[in-house]
């Protein structure tokens, strides 16, 4: 398991759960030992710790067990290459058995977005509730919508499916080395994002928490994000119409990664979901209403 932490906002608990299959993933905790448990999935990129203060202040007040995840091949977690979205649910599964979640909340941004839903059709006795926060729709079957940031790793797949795991190496290395100039170049990141996003990435506790999880929650190995490429350009294992738990949706209307017609396209195919748009907002909005998702999905 892992080290106890004195600082509230600060992950209370880290480690790693061993798996059947051999491989680990990791975990970090936020909140109390023993309250309601929720999933936390980071983004594409990201890690365990991707999840926002309001959040973790919000599962200290009202009792909460927030757990984020790192997927296979990000932080202390083994690299893996499912073969559908759907193989993550099992995964998830046996984590959520090993550390003591019962009756779940699981949350996805943007990448782990799909994972939550994949989480949500396996385990619908099981998981309470979905929250989506900008997530990726798919991008093939009958489900797919074109055109976004994920059309363009669609493209790349072929060359990622053959490269994976010496480009992983190498973004690794990379991280590796700009960590002392990382503050620098998120600051110049905000600079290029639209007003939204800006806006987040200005405020200093946000700030902080995305240099945490890039130079702390990653710093083993960061070759995820390329597994998530070539998921996304594939069947998810499960049509959106199958997902029968209740799922709730935000989505920026000025998201330029994710284009909010994504949001809305998922939200109509799916047999049990409402659209939450936040207005003016990015691709990172939904990160800054952590309260308010947390709230919605207690409710269901």
């Amino acid at each position: 398991m892992g080290e106890e932490h004195d600082d509230a906002i600060a992950p209370r608990l880290e480690g790693t759960v061993g798996l059947r299959s051999g491989r680990r993933l990791g975990f970090a905790e936020f909140g109390t030992p023993h309250g309601q448990p929720v999933i936390w999935l980071h983004g594409t990129p990201g890690a365990r710790r991707q999840i926002p203060v309001e959040a973790r202040r919000y599962a200290l007040e009202h009792d909460l067990r927030i757990v984020g995840i790192d997927r296979p091949g990000i932080g202390s977690s083994t690299p893996h290459l499912y073969r559908s979205m759907s193989e993550f649910a099992p995964d998830l599964a046996e984590v959520a058995d090993e550390i003591g979640l019962d009756e779940l909340i699981v949350i996805g941004l943007s990448g782990g977005g799909p994972y939550a839903l994949a989480a949500g059709h396996a385990f619908p006795d099981r998981v309470r509730a979905v929250g989506v926060l900008g997530g990726v729709a798919p991008t093939v079957g009958d489900d797919a919508i074109g055109g976004g940031l994920v059309a363009i790793g669609k493209r790349l797949s072929p060359v990622i499916a053959v490269g994976r795991v010496p480009i992983g190496i190498g973004l690794t290395g990379v991280i590796r080395v700009i960590k002392p100039l990382a503050s620098t170049g998120l600051d110049l990141y905000a600079r290029l994002s639209p007003a939204g996003d800006r806006a987040l990435l200005e405020r200093p506790e946000f700030k902080a928490m995305f240099l945490d999880d890039l130079l702390n929650g990653s710093r083993k190995q960061i070759s995820a994000p390329l597994a998530d490429v070539l998921l996304f350009s594939r069947p998810w294992g499960f049509d959106l119409a199958d997902v029968t738990v209740p799922v709730h949706w935000w989505h920026g209307d000025a998201d330029h990664i994710i284009p909010f017609d994504h949001g809305v396209h998922a939200v109509t195919r799916l047999p049990d979901a409402e659209l939450h748009v936040l207005p003016g907002e990015s691709h990172l909005g939904g990160l800054g209403v952590g309260e308010e998702i947390l709230q919605t999905l207690l409710e269901v």
